[in-house]
């Protein structure tokens, strides 16, 4: 079988799984952004703008919270659905990606079905291209990749998978940059991650802490 063969049918089973794991795959309209863009231009300053007007707040590291949670939420996901399923996860570097900024929120595909690399070595060029056009943390993004990380392994336990989920949540996290970015807590049929750090949604205008927060409910 082909690499890109083995790429499109774990995406076709992951997605089996739960639409939160679709992925979809192929050039679209003109609409959407070459994920090069992320890296330099205008446009990712502009989806932070946008965002930032959309929750009605005036802190740019919040709307670059919100952008890099979306984003990790969207590509994390089907990569470690894929990981769990004995597949092969894809190719999620910005270079084979497609984005775009709506009013529906962040959308993303693939360029093409390709085998993935490390999830870090996958994120770092973003993470630093949003660090240095607004004053976010590198390890708040980082906690925001965990969060989004830990949200599909438990949505992937409620299959019944959950030690195994937990195990490979803790593979997933023993090296850097991702280590030390929080901790699974031991709780019978289930996957409860605790992050380290807090992606600030609670600094908008009725938000609050989420459910994998260290910081008090609110």
């Amino acid at each position: 079988m082909s690499e890109f063969a083995r790429v499109l049918a774990t995406l076709r089973q992951i997605r089996g799984l739960s639409p939160f794991f679709a992925l979809d795959v192929g050039r679209p309209d003109g609409s959407w952004h070459d994920g090069e863009e992320l890296l330099d231009g205008p446009a990712l300053p502009d989806a932070l703008d946008r965002i930032a007007a959309r929750y009605r707040t005036s802190e740019r590291r919040v709307a670059a919270s919100l952008f890099f949670l979306s984003y990790t939420a969207r590509l994390l996901s089907p990569v470690v659905a894929a990981r769990a399923v004995d597949g092969v996860a894809p190719d999620v570097r910005p270079g084979n990606l497609w984005w775009r900024y709506v009013p529906e929120g962040l959308q993303v595909r693939l360029k093409d079905p390709l085998q993935g690399v490390d999830i870090a070595e996958s994120l770092e060029p973003v993470v630093e291209a949003v660090h240095a056009i607004t004053p976010v943390a590198r390890g708040l993004l980082w906690g925001n990749a965990a969060s989004s990380m830990a949200g599909a392994l438990r949505t992937i336990s409620r299959s019944g998978m959950a030690t195994d989920c937990v195990a490979l949540g803790e593979e997933l996290f023993a090296g850097p940059p991702l280590k030390g970015t929080g901790e699974f807590i031991p709780f019978p049929g289930e996957v409860v991650f605790r992050r380290r750090s807090c992606c600030l949604y609670y600094r908008l205008d009725g938000g609050g802490t989420c459910g994998d927060c260290p910081l008090p409910a609110r």
